[in-house]
């Protein structure tokens, strides 16, 4: 039978984001952290000491004993120090770090912290409970790129926005800790604010629930607002050490919850997160997959009889990929601006959808014949037109054509590299139709000068000092299926280049030039690589110069109807490209 831990697994990288976590100050215990209670004992100590007397092994009774009440959290901040400014200071050193705290690694984000902030960051979670005050969680989640959504007060609560519109939420049901309100008695955390309950009936009614480091036992809100869930969508997943208390077993019981017995919190999420991103891994095509695809396409392109097979198989992937890539999975509305871990996220995953149909177009510019072209072209077109839908973030908006901008470059750097001129002119000059949109040309579309501006390119992990990132990101993904039809690493940049700067005079021929800023081209690599743009065009005006407007050039149409056209459009782009001031 599945362990229950494999189960969540499976249920997370399949349900992404429908997951919250729960958890309670066993999380941070291995961070030294000190819990609510512990912290109100130690202020009884010191109030005891202030007033010159012993408080014994049992610091509670001795307050009850001489105030006829329990410890009160909030009281004995003020007794202790009277302005906020005293009273923080006085805090601090029960969650921040010592220098050499920080030394023993003391009072920093645990390994289970940062497992969780990292599935946030791939989207696999989005929203957090947790009854602890420290900022642990905050920290590792600031530290993946994530700027999360705190809400730890009334006030915070009414005013925060749907959590569909979060990339993170983490709500402190018990307060912060540089905020005197916290919740510590058993009379403080017996109810909740009417915003808190509002939201957690939201939260356990809607999301399925992984509880760690949580007893169940002092909370009594707590308890009450998941027994007043009234389904359960999505299943529960509770931690524990040991046997559960009477508590937690009566909420285990309800929510018809999965017992993951763990040894601790860190290797419990530590073990969540590898086994997801795992099954991420093993949600890639399997390379023999993408080998049969690629054999089965081959074989389809060697006798006309087989056209049908061949537009089936290649629109199919087409679909495949769609649906992976899709909106529901992918949405460009809603939720924070993004920023470099969500973008990083979405390119790979859109990489990892591509995978096959990149080996199969890889052939295609290299083999498809006339007829095999018009396959290619519909399925670029279809990548190119993006999803159905009425907005959202620019940026997103724009990564939706990567796919189509990779499929281009996947089938143009070999059908050019074979001199298929009329090919790569199909490409360049495709319609493309867009629902509420103005339909353009592929080649106003898709080259990576055109998908967003290089303040989104420079997101990409590793590229943020190159003048052209999405180029080379494009280049160093074609690699391993490229490079290896070259004679050299160096021969296979060359061909790079040439499609790329290719792509830029195509622009150039079917573009106005504008009334502001003159002629302009989407600029590539080969703005700074010097001496490849050299040897590329010198190549391009000896080909001219030998056949005229006979060339394979201009009977192509790819950059001009004449060859003197053509020679002009040459002219053009070596006189725009030092306006770019990119020294290589």
């Amino acid at each position: 039978m599945i362990e229950p831990i494999h189960s969540l697994a499976f249920s997370m990288q399949a349900n992404r984001g429908v997951y919250a976590v729960l958890f309670g100050s066993g999380l941070s215990r291995s961070a030294r952290i000190p819990t609510g209670w512990e912290i109100t004992l130690d202020l009884v100590r010191r109030l005891a000491a202030v007033s010159g007397e012993e408080c014994g092994a049992d610091p509670s009774a001795w307050y009850r004993d001489k105030f006829d009440k329990e410890p009160d959290y909030s009281e004995l901040l003020d007794a202790l120090a009277k302005t906020p400014a005293e009273r923080q200071q006085l805090l601090r050193q029960y969650w921040e770090p010592t220098e050499q705290e920080k030394e023993e690694g003391a009072k920093q984000p645990t390994a289970a912290h940062r497992a969780i902030a990292d599935l946030v960051a791939k989207g696999f979670v989005r929203v957090i409970v947790t009854t602890n005050f420290d900022r642990l969680m905050e920290l590792a989640l600031l530290d993946v790129g994530v700027t999360p959504t705190v809400l730890s007060s009334s006030d915070h609560v009414h005013g925060a926005m749907p959590l569909i519109h979060t990339q993170c939420c983490v709500f402190k049901v018990h307060g912060d800790y540089l905020d005197t309100r916290i919740r510590n008695t058993p009379e403080e955390l017996s109810g909740y604010p009417a915003e808190f309950d509002t939201l957690l009936d939201r939260i356990f009614d809607e999301f399925g629930l992984i509880v760690c480091g949580w007893s169940a036992d002092w909370d009594e809100a707590l308890r009450r607002a998941i027994f007043r869930a009234p389904s359960r969508r999505f299943a529960t997943y509770w931690a524990v050490r040991g046997e559960p208390g009477d508590a937690a077993r009566q909420l285990i019981e309800h929510r018809g919850a999965q017992v993951v017995s763990i040894t601790d919190a860190d290797s419990f999420f530590s073990t969540v997160h590898r086994q997801v991103e795992a099954l991420e891994e093993f949600a890639r095509p399997h390379p023999l997959s993408t080998a049969a695809a690629v054999t089965a396409l081959k074989r389809y392109m060697s006798e006309p009889r087989y056209q049908i097979q061949h537009a089936d198989l290649v629109e199919g992937e087409v679909e495949r990929v769609l649906s992976e890539i899709g909106v529901d999975k992918f949405p460009a509305q809603g939720g924070p601006n993004p920023d470099a871990a969500q973008f990083n996220h979405r390119v790979k995953a859109y990489e990892a959808a591509m995978t096959t149909l990149v080996a199969m177009a890889v052939e295609a510019g290299r083999w498809a014949d006339d007829d095999h072209q018009e396959v290619w072209v519909r399925a670029l077109q279809k990548l190119a037109a993006g999803r159905a839908q009425g907005g959202g973030h620019t940026l997103w908006l724009e990564l939706e054509r990567l796919p189509a901008t990779l499929l281009l470059f996947a089938i143009g750097v070999p059908a050019l590299e074979s001199a298929r001129y009329s090919f790569v002119q199909r490409l360049f000059s495709a319609t493309v139709v867009r629902e509420h949109k103005e339909n353009k040309l592929t080649v106003h579309l898709l080259p990576p000068g055109c998908l967003f501006n290089n303040d989104g390119a420079k997101l990409l992990t590793g590229k943020e000092r190159y003048y052209a990132p999405l180029s080379e990101w494009l280049r160093e993904q074609l690699a391993s299926l490229l490079e290896r039809r070259f004679s050299s690493a160096k021969a296979y940049e060359l061909a790079f280049d040439r499609f790329e700067l290719m792509l830029a005079l195509a622009y150039g021929v079917n573009t106005k030039p504008s009334e502001y800023y003159g002629y302009w081209v989407p600029p590539g690599a080969f703005g700074y690589r010097h001496d490849n743009r050299a040897q590329i065009i010198s190549s391009l005006r000896s080909l001219l110069a030998k056949d005229g407007d006979n060339s394979p050039l201009v009977t192509s149409n790819l950059f001009g109807i004449t060859a003197d056209e053509c020679g002009k459009q040459l002219d053009a782009l070596e006189e725009f490209v030092p306006k770019l001031q990119w020294w290589g």
